[in-house]
């Protein structure tokens, strides 16, 4: 019986350690405003040791890069293409053959939208990302977001 409840405590208590792992990206969504009609989405990445996550500008052949949509709101309109604000480390992966580019521990994703005629209104979207360690990667991701441009 104790080693039927050693086991039990063992498997479960690995379960736990693998859910943790399954998720090692804490998303943060914040709007910032600039001016009257200006405003700066950011998505903030907080991505555990060991893991990395992937540029948007990732080439082909290699993993799947961080992307960013929003729904469609005439109200908003997107200024260029989102930046990305952390220490961008570019590394030959064996796994997939090529060059990555990728961040480890913090990325923030800004995307500039104007907001036509100052009005209240919401933007929502998806970030879709995908993250590995030096010995695997999970599956993309995706995350929404919902944010008041006001």
């Amino acid at each position: 019986m104790k080693s039927f409840v050693l086991t039990v405590f063992a498997f479960v208590s690995a379960s736990f350690l693998f859910a943790q792992r399954q998720n090692p990206v804490n998303w943060n969504f914040t709007a910032q405003k600039k001016s009257a009609d200006t405003y700066d989405i950011i998505l903030t990445a907080e991505v555990e040791s060991p893991w990395h996550i992937y540029s948007q500008n990732t080439g082909k052949g290699g993993p799947i890069p961080t992307a960013i949509s929003f729904k469609t709101n005439p109200l908003v309109t997107k200024q260029g293409k989102a930046k990305e604000v952390g220490k961008l480390e570019k590394v030959y992966d064996k796994n997939f053959k090529t060059d990555v580019l990728y961040f480890s521990d913090k990325v923030q994703f800004v995307q500039t939208v104007k907001v036509k005629g100052g009005i209240k209104t919401n933007l929502s979207g998806t970030v879709e990302y995908m993250v590995c360690d030096d010995s695997q990667c999970l599956p993309p991701t995706k995350k929404t977001f919902d944010l008041k441009l006001q």
